[in-house]
């Protein structure tokens, strides 16, 4: 069977995280957007664990409202660096919490920093039966790539155990592909959502081949076992982060910089501002290809924005939230089930809405857009073909009712 799968978001008990965040506001959601199983994000906090065993029906099995959910957390180590942990059940994430929480305070946020390294992380997901690999790897902040130059140095003896690496919302597979440790691993590609809405739950998600919708399934998914596997990953085109490129991050100047440049000006910006490094000059380093090597089993990247910034872009309006993107909005999900449904998989011609709304998801999915690289600090931002640019901050509206209206480190 086919499933979608956002296993990467944070629960109302993390920092900077909307209060409807949530079991049973994520899993209604979940199902507008297409989703089917979700990560329950952040089982080592004990009142959010104990919201997950209220609502299991055993060890293994979450379910509200037909949306599924398994055992997932994010972890900070002593560097800074974050790492996802998929788990088995709630009785192995009770062992996660019970070894992890000598070296750190689970109860003060949902995504718990502790004080032990990569390696020693990884060695308590293997002794919980838990996969793990690294979060976001490649934004300039808690990132593995932004502390260290390889998987080994982060995960030492514990590097063949890694089973995926998390793309994040600032790189692709052609990024991730040019780097050759990475090519044995699974790409995942997750919302790490602080808010519920549809423009930040499953805004990246990915698409699993599984036997069942189970851990055990999940994990053949990941770790490619008798032709299950990750077949489709879906995202946001990296340079829409705010770190795409080498920038100064001094808001009254935002210069964008050359590798060169930057590095023969030391990293220091005129103005007096840093110059920060962006993702695509990291690429660069870390690269062992010119260009991207993908492996036979990798599979299709497919770069999208939420839909309803899709049908704002198209329509020419300033928010997502005005009555004609939502009256647009409605009228696709009645149509075609979910919002996943409506961007990469609905036939689209006889829809009784709005033309441009048409041609703007059919740009998208052909790729036809413009795009202008992020950096400093700034989103990056998208153009349709034929569209005057209004705005460049399209990114910078992405808040939604109820929303915490704060936006998490990690959107880059």
């Amino acid at each position: 069977m086919q499933i979608n799968a956002d296993l990467h978001l944070h629960s109302k008990y993390s920092m900077a995280t909307s209060k409807k965040m949530d079991l049973p506001t994520i899993a209604e959601e979940a199902a507008k957007k297409g989703i089917d199983l979700v990560g329950t994000g952040d089982c080592t906090h004990p009142s959010w664990l104990q919201d997950i065993k209220n609502a299991s029906s055993n060890d293994e099995n979450i379910q509200i409202k037909g949306t599924h959910f398994t055992l997932t957390t994010e972890i900070e180590d002593e560097n800074r660096v974050h790492h996802v942990l998929i788990l088995p059940s709630i009785s192995k994430a009770e062992e996660l919490a019970d070894i992890i929480g000598k070296h750190g305070d689970l109860g003060s946020d949902g995504r718990p920093s502790v004080r032990l390294s990569g390696s020693e992380i990884a060695e308590a997901a293997r002794d919980t039966g838990a996969l793990i690999g690294p979060s976001h790897a490649f934004t300039p902040w808690t990132a593995i790539y932004a502390a260290h130059d390889s998987l080994e140095s982060c995960y030492g003896d514990m590097t063949d155990y890694i089973s995926f690496v998390e793309l994040g919302l600032s790189a692709d597979s052609d990024y991730a592909d040019r780097i050759k440790e990475l090519q044995r691993l699974t790409f995942l590609t997750n919302s790490d959502a602080h808010s519920p809405w549809s423009n930040k739950l499953a805004r990246e998600f990915t698409r699993f081949k599984v036997p069942d919708i189970s851990f055990e399934g999940l994990e053949k998914a990941i770790l490619r076992k008798e032709g299950f596997n990750a077949n489709l990953n879906v995202g946001f085109y990296p340079q829409e982060g705010k770190y795409n490129e080498s920038a100064c991050i001094s808001s009254k100047c935002l210069k964008h910089y050359t590798y060169k440049e930057a590095k023969s000006s030391n990293w220091r910006c005129p103005c007096g501002g840093k110059i920060k490094k962006g993702v695509s000059d990291r690429v660069n380093e870390l690269a062992d290809f010119n260009e991207p090597q993908h492996p036979d089993y990798r599979p299709e990247y497919i770069h999208l924005i939420p839909l309803a910034e899709i049908i704002m872009k198209s329509l020419g309006h300033s928010s997502i939230n005005t009555k004609g993107v939502t009256r647009a909005w409605n009228t696709l999900i009645k149509e075609f089930g979910s919002e996943i449904a409506v961007l990469v998989d609905a036939e689209l011609e006889s829809l009784d809405v709005d033309e441009r709304i048409i041609d703007a998801i059919v740009a998208f999915r052909n790729e036809d857009v413009i795009l202008h690289p992020g950096g400093g600090g700034e989103y990056g931002w998208i153009e349709l073909p034929g569209k005057t640019k209004t705005s460049k901050s399209n990114l910078d509206n992405r808040s939604s009712p109820g929303s915490s209206g704060q936006s998490s480190l990690l959107d880059y």
